[in-house]
């Protein structure tokens, strides 16, 4: 019995490694030499080229392609129909492979449905891209950044939430208490909770 789980209309080529408790739904196809963490969940129609690192814990909505030079790290959350690419300027008759660009999600980053990145671009830890904004430049950790092209309107909370209060201030996320501060402009640091420890510790 497999460990993880394929829709009947999905394709995994062979090659594609997958960790245990992920779920690849329906119309997806995975190509070979891809690598997908543990517990993530690929919705309807996601495509996942083969040199495409995916980490745990992440969650791919549907209708969204990830492209050769895409790394998703861990608890990172890709909203339906959120576009990425690897090239910045491409043409039909011109053969750009060698020049595909990385493009990085940072530990538990949320882009919203329909928003555009760039390729060549980081996003930072739990930054959040709002829903159509296109990101055309590296974005902060905990960064807000909406618009087209997108500019940080604010800080996100670990746990999803807008961080309210004036610049040098301590913020807190209404959900976790736990509290933020600008340690220089432009950069944001949680008080409460290692940098890089994921929000719960997974189940053995």
């Amino acid at each position: 019995m497999s460990e993880y789980f394929v829709h009947p209309t999905a394709c995994v080529d062979d090659g594609a490694r997958i960790g245990p408790g992920t779920s690849i739904w329906h119309f997806c196809h995975v190509m070979g030499g891809a690598r997908i963490g543990g517990r993530c969940s690929l919705g309807q129609n996601v495509f996942v080229a083969g040199e495409v690192v995916v980490g745990e814990n992440v969650k791919i909505q549907n209708n969204v392609s990830l492209y050769a030079g895409v790394v998703l790290e861990d608890d990172v959350f890709c909203g339906p129909s959120c576009v990425f690419t690897n090239i910045r300027n491409p043409r039909s008759q011109v053969v750009r492979r060698h020049l595909y660009e990385t493009t990085l999600v940072q530990r538990g980053a949320s882009i919203g449905a329909n928003a555009t990145v760039v390729c060549g671009v980081t996003i930072g830890r739990y930054a959040f891209v709002g829903a159509g904004a296109v990101v055309n430049r590296d974005v902060p950790d905990y960064a807000l950044m909406l618009g087209v092209p997108a500019g940080r309107r604010g800080w996100m909370s670990r746990h999803g939430h807008r961080l309210e209060g004036e610049a040098g201030a301590e913020l807190v996320c209404p959900e976790s208490g736990w509290r933020y501060r600008e340690t220089e402009p432009g950069l944001l640091r949680c008080l409460d909770w290692p940098e890089d420890k994921p929000l719960e510790e997974p189940s053995p």
